[in-house]
């Protein structure tokens, strides 16, 4: 069986951005996950998978979010475009998390990043080589593919769904 290594997106793929409550700088101070979105990082860790978060915003929003939900130990690394310098789909997010978590171009076989984002997880993965799973829970953002590289590897409609995909057991 595949050793797999999930990247995973944060708004709308793990927490909800409508329930996003931000200070008078547009800091996120707290935030609601999405359904299934504890269960799924409970069941990665469970199976040993190493997760990295590779999202776009603030650092502090993020901090701020995750520590207020008591999830920060759930990521083996934390990978923002505000300390990268570069936003998704740019290849620096990816190759920054790559290296973050200890890998290598041949381990890109066994890497899926996963997030609600044609343009930017989509496209961002596929350019850098490496499996994408489109969470398609919000139509916030475009879901619709409009380019070859916008089309994601799969689509899932729920982020345990993610579980299937990595062909890894789901506890009720």
């Amino acid at each position: 069986m595949k050793k797999w290594v999930v990247f995973l997106d944060s708004g709308d793929t793990l927490v909800d951005e409508t329930t996003q409550e931000f200070d008078e700088r547009g800091i996120v101070l707290r935030a609601r996950l999405i359904p299934g979105a504890l269960e799924l990082l409970k069941a990665l860790r469970r199976e040993g998978i190493p997760v990295a978060m590779v999202a776009d915003g603030q650092a502090e929003s993020f901090r701020n979010v995750y520590r207020g939900l008591g999830l920060e130990s759930y990521f083996a690394q934390r990978i923002y475009s505000s300390d990268v310098g570069a936003e998704k789909p740019s290849p620096l997010m990816f190759e920054t998390a790559l290296r973050a978590m200890g890998l290598t171009e041949a381990d890109k076989d066994r890497i899926v990043m996963m997030g609600n984002h044609v343009r930017k997880d989509i496209a961002g993965a596929n350019r850098f080589g490496i499996t994408s799973v489109l969470l398609d829970w919000s139509r916030r953002y475009p879901t619709v593919p409009e380019t070859p590289d916008e089309t994601p590897d799969y689509i899932v409609h729920t982020p345990l769904e993610l579980l299937r995909v990595l062909s890894l057991p789901r506890e009720e």
